[in-house]
């Protein structure tokens, strides 16, 4: 791997990470359930980690790709 296709997976991690970081601010953060008396801090809680784990593993199948794609340019095939 030459140093620029490492910066460009440097680049494309570090970008999912402050998306991943806007989504979880702006959009998971003032999620709030109500109706279900004592449990809605749970669920409101499990949605969150729900969505949250769903993004790190869409992240991870994104990075995978971009590292996939790197590979592939570097060996020429």
């Amino acid at each position: 791997m030459s140093g620029s296709s490492l910066f460009v997976f440097i680049f494309a991690m570090w970008i999912l990470i402050i998306i991943g970081g806007e989504i979880s601010v702006l959009i998971l953060a003032p999620i709030e359930i109500s109706g279900y008396g004592e449990f809605d801090l749970i669920i409101s809680s499990g949605i969150k980690a729900i969505v949250s784990v769903g993004l790190v593993i869409t992240w991870i199948f994104i990075l995978s790709k971009v590292k996939n794609w790197i590979f592939r340019s570097q060996l020429k095939v």
